[in-house]
């Protein structure tokens, strides 16, 4: 068995979740022994396991079918994660549904990252198998690291004591953005810092001018990665994840991984695996933000955590690389008797 493992748009794509799902499900992969390939013009492979949505990607469709390859589709999107993103995102969402549908419809067998994203496109009335798959996390990389921690203190200047807020995330109204900034300002003496970038002729002007414009307690870095967001993770007072739309949310794992204290808002995505109060914490609005936040960043923390760190490693590389090659083998033997 052999998989072909697609992304277009590779280079365009690393910022992404779904560029961070590509790197994770090649690991996996690995791990699990599954001999795949990433070179689009092998011909010798089994299953065509595609996760994105551009032209490219349907003529690669339309190649495994005419070829009589199995193809599984990583439905890593939704209208409802469309919408609230880019300029006009909200005029065009219903096209996008349309088109995602046509593309997911092609498959023998879709993946997608939780319960939640499963229920929204059986809502769709696609009828193809689905699995719920985490992107999972690499505890390996993502864990509590005072060498680490220093190096992002240093990076932005941080005196030891100064407490930090941060989030992480493309500059998408979706994400929270302005509820971000909005609870920073009840907290003057922290320091807030959001990671994640996008250019900003794609995004609305109102985004464009809180992310060139914030409040003096607030920072909008761009795109960091290596040891300063790893640090980041180890050294935040909390995480703080206000979306109002997620699949899953790859960035809560790595946080969850780094035994920061994660508040998230209460939305679908996080249902059935995020429990308030056990491993994390969940608000509605801005009240409960600020609430949560004095909570969290004033207390004992620890058992939060721990047990955010025992979530994480159920998703860890390996176990989603098993998860994976069970698919896998699922798909090879559709249609036999």
């Amino acid at each position: 068995m052999k998989v072909l493992l697609y992304f277009e748009n590779e280079e365009l794509i690393t910022k992404s979740g779904i560029g961070r799902a590509m790197e994770h499900q090649k690991i996996a992969l690995t791990s699990a022994g599954v001999d795949f390939t990433t070179d689009p013009s092998c011909r010798d492979y089994d299953i065509l396991h595609i996760n994105t949505y551009g032209i490219n990607s349907t003529t690669m469709v339309h190649n495994a079918k005419k070829m009589k390859k199995k193809v599984i589709y990583h439905a890593h999107s939704t209208e409802e994660d469309f919408k609230n993103s880019f300029t006009l995102s909200n005029v065009v969402s219903p096209f996008v549904k349309r088109w995602l549908i046509g593309l997911y419809n092609q498959s023998d067998v879709l993946i997608t990252p939780t319960k939640y994203s499963k229920h929204l496109l059986r809502n769709y009335g696609l009828t193809k198998p689905i699995f719920s798959i985490s992107n999972g996390v690499d505890p390996e990389r993502f864990h509590k690291d005072e060498e680490k921690a220093k190096i992002f203190r240093d990076y932005f200047h941080l005196r030891e004591d100064e407490k930090v807020v941060m989030g992480v995330g493309l500059l998408f109204a979706r994400k929270g953005i302005r509820d971000f900034v909005k609870v920073a300002k009840a907290f003057p003496d922290y320091k807030f810092i959001w990671f994640g970038d996008i250019s900003r002729l794609i995004i609305p002007f109102e985004i464009s001018e809180i992310v060139e414009n914030p409040p003096a307690n607030v920072i909008f870095p761009g795109y960091i990665s290596g040891d300063v967001i790893e640090g980041a993770y180890s050294s935040a007072s909390c995480f703080f994840f206000p979306s109002y739309e997620e699949t899953e949310g790859i960035v809560v794992l790595e946080a969850l991984s780094s035994e920061c204290p994660v508040i998230v808002r209460d939305i679908g995505a996080f249902e059935d695996w995020l429990k308030d109060g056990v491993n994390c914490r969940k608000g509605k609005n801005t009240k409960d933000f600020i609430r949560l936040i004095h909570e969290v960043t004033e207390n004992d923390s620890s058992q939060l955590t721990k047990n955010g760190r025992a979530t994480a490693l159920e998703r860890t590389l390996p176990i989603i690389g098993s998860h994976l090659k069970d698919v896998y083998e699922f798909t090879m033997h559709m249609g036999e008797e």
